[in-house]
């Protein structure tokens, strides 16, 4: 079967990672889950003091970004790859709302941007990948086979993100996420640099009312339809 590049794209808490992780898996393809990468280096400004609720030191974190080293290591218990940073495992601590909080502001900055695409681009040179994020199909894969826009509203959204904190034992409350996931929409959409937007030629999903198996069958059968006129 042709290998293909597939970007998803969406707004937070939509189910990106979870709808990649399903597709790897059963297309054998490489998972880049590139929100992790962003975490990631909000993380590190986070513990190093560059951001804080009321202050953001831009240029400390440019300069820093050559000590800032970024490695996906797959854990076969799990079935994915999990983000390091700089040799540590870092994937509980980045999926914090404290973290979320922060990550759209550092993912505004070009610096940051550019570094991580750079290294994205990379990861994807051989195609068989499944890529998400916000800029994927628009910046990093512009060439994609197939690019899907996820989208749902900001409640529905929140409910799922709270849900997930909860189960993990975090203490937020829904009106917490929920604003958290309606500043990170304006964030996305209106910053200077690889806003998010809507590829030209990429298929919309509202997944407000879909199960993840409804959702993953239909994408599935997308993919087939690309991969036989590829």
């Amino acid at each position: 079967m042709k290998k293909i590049t597939i970007a998803i794209d969406g707004f937070s808490s939509t189910g990106k990672s979870t709808l990649a992780k399903q597709l790897a898996k059963e297309l054998e393809y490489v998972y880049v889950d590139t929100g992790a990468m962003y975490r990631a280096v909000a993380y590190f400004a986070m513990q190093n003091q560059l951001i804080t609720i009321d202050s953001f030191d831009k240029k400390e974190l440019i300069e820093a970004l050559p000590n800032i080293q970024l490695e996906f290591k797959f854990n076969a218990d799990l079935g994915f790859a999990e983000m390091y940073l700089n040799g540590e495992n870092v994937e509980k601590q980045i999926r914090t709302i404290e973290v979320s909080n922060f990550v759209s502001k550092v993912a505004e900055v070009s610096e940051v941007r550019s570094k991580l695409v750079e290294q994205q681009q990379e990861m994807g040179k051989n195609k068989a990948i499944v890529m998400d994020g916000r800029d994927i199909g628009t910046v990093v894969f512009p060439n994609a086979e197939l690019k899907i826009f996820m989208t749902a509203s900001a409640e529905t959204r929140a409910q799922r993100r709270f849900d997930e904190l909860q189960q993990k034992g975090d203490d937020v409350t829904y009106e917490e996420v929920l604003k958290n996931v309606v500043d990170r929409d304006y964030i996305d959409t209106h910053r200077d640099d690889s806003p998010l937007v809507i590829a030209d030629d990429a298929i919309e999903i509202d997944n407000s009312y879909l199960n993840k198996e409804e959702q993953f069958a239909a994408v599935l059968e997308l993919i087939n339809d690309v991969v036989k006129t590829a």
